[in-house]
């Protein structure tokens, strides 16, 4: 009867506190954030925050370049960064089985044989050997009552775990398609000074070589020559330099796509013009990037998870109920081991209370209080460096465009300058250093203005990567199901376990 009433208490004791679990529940952080960027922006509003995420999915489209575009299709399926982060999703998620069966009973079958052997004494004084046989079979079963919480907390850890793998993908997908995008912009542009120094190269050539014949008749003194040979030299100089840039961003470019350095030289080797995007970008307002930006959700989950760590450390506090049971057969004769009157069973609850550890357990949750400071700290450093590259992006976005524009007068007016230059030269009216002068003037403003339009390119692709655009629409399938998707993650992170 006794027994019975105490388990009956542990039982009651149960239905009262579950659901409740010890230790503090999440909060989602509201940072203090702008209401708008501050710098002249080529932004454009957008309809709605889903049009703005619709925009930024696959922005590389607005290039319209159909390499550019295959590119990332074949990076977002093979990338090897990419599986790896798709592996640690799989632990994150076999982790989360782990701590999910943490909370269900447990059922064990045990099966036994056992010999033994003594000497026992007679009444009469002798002694004789005995040996028995003894078999065993049954079921052990136990379940730890989570009364205090203290497993669903660690459930709930473990869930946050999952939510920062995920997101952590998608962190991956935006590094991933603004780096194939930066070095595709960055190899056109060293293919078009490679185009531009042969012209300019070729132009040289044909000056020395008139300048030679002036020479050979008597019109002009061996330091013009000296001069347009020295030209011609240092012009030809530069391009196994450019060549090898070329090259070797061909291979990062491989690299990237998971494939051996040289896969793509037959696909990229042909020469292409720079892709050049509309400057205008629907930014959104700053308050969009804590749930766009997959780094800010990755920070997030983490504050989730420590907090949820608090409450695993905290239940150490209290007793530990379990109930245990068993059932089965024991006999000497195996062949009457599952005879009814062989069977045997045990019922009863049990408690564990740790009432002194040395200050442990208060040691941990100070640890575990720690770590979600760190966490906060590091959500709220990570927040304002997403503001800050933003910022930085429209600025150098703004401020790039308008060093093309003075680039592209300065071109047109070198090549003026050159036409010009080279007939008073064949005229005898001027000295052969102004076309020297003339021409190092258009092969260094030509070589900028590519330059600077390759840059435009990629400052708006750094702009569409601090928005955090790039995953919505690309996150393969290779973690499998189960993965939490973008609405989904929003309500996990706020749900109270």
């Amino acid at each position: 009867m006794r027994s019975k009433i105490f388990t009956g208490v542990i039982l009651l004791a149960a239905l009262l506190f579950i659901g409740c679990a010890v230790g503090p529940d999440f909060k989602r952080p509201e940072p203090d954030v702008p209401a708008k960027y501050s710098g002249t922006a080529p932004t454009v509003p957008a309809a709605s925050p889903a049009a703005a995420d619709e925009a930024l999915a696959n922005w590389w489209l607005v290039f319209n370049d159909a390499t550019l575009n295959s590119l990332m299709q074949q990076a977002t399926a093979a990338n090897l960064n990419l599986k790896l982060a798709e592996a640690r999703v799989r632990q994150a998620r076999a982790a989360r089985g782990i701590a999910a069966g943490g909370l269900g009973p447990t059922l064990d079958a045990t099966a036994g044989y056992q010999r033994s052997e003594a000497n026992l004494t007679t009444t009469a004084g002798t002694s004789a050997q005995v040996s028995a046989d003894q078999y065993q079979a049954g079921f052990d079963a136990g379940w730890e009552i989570d009364i205090f919480g203290g497993q669903r907390r660690a459930l709930e850890a473990a869930d946050a775990d999952l939510l920062a793998a995920v997101e952590s993908l998608h962190d991956v997908l935006v590094s991933l398609t603004a780096e194939v995008a930066r070095n595709y912009i960055q190899l056109r542009a060293y293919q078009q000074q490679i185009l531009i120094t042969q012209k300019n190269l070729a132009a040289q050539q044909h000056s020395a070589k008139l300048t030679r014949e002036r020479f050979e008749g008597g019109f002009v003194s061996g330091l013009d020559v000296a001069n347009a040979e020295a030209l011609t030299a240092n012009t030809s100089a530069q391009l196994p330099l450019l060549e090898s840039s070329a090259q070797q961003t061909i291979y990062n470019l491989s690299i990237l796509l998971g494939e051996a350095p040289a896969t793509l030289n037959d696909e990229l080797t042909p020469t292409a013009a720079i892709p050049d995007g509309p400057p205008e970008v629907p930014a959104g307002i700053p308050s969009d990037l804590l749930r766009r930006r997959p780094d800010i959700r990755v920070a997030e989950a983490r504050i989730h998870g420590a907090t949820a760590r608090i409450g695993v450390a905290t239940a150490d506090f209290f007793p530990k109920f379990t109930i245990t049971g068993s059932i089965g057969y024991r006999s000497n004769d195996f062949g009457s081991l599952f005879d009814w009157s062989n069977h045997f069973w045990s019922f009863g609850p049990s408690a564990v209370w740790h009432l002194f550890q040395s200050g442990q357990i208060r040691a941990n949750v100070e640890v575990q209080k720690a770590l979600q400071e760190q966490e906060m700290l590091t959500y709220r450093q990570t927040v304002l460096g997403a503001l800050q590259e933003v910022e930085n992006s429209l600025v150098a976005a703004t401020k790039e465009q308008q060093h093309r524009e003075a680039l592209i007068t300065a071109v047109n007016a070198n090549r003026k300058a050159v036409g010009l230059a080279e007939k008073l030269y064949t005229e005898g009216l001027t000295d052969y250093i102004n076309v020297l002068q003339t021409q190092l003037a258009l092969l260094n403003t030509e070589n900028a203005l590519v330059q600077s339009t390759a840059t435009v390119s990629t400052n708006l692709v750094a702009l569409y990567k601090a928005l955090g655009g790039g995953w919505q629409s690309q996150a393969p399938a290779g973690p499998g199901p189960g993965a939490p998707e973008p609405a989904q993650a929003d309500a996990s992170r706020t749900a109270e376990k």
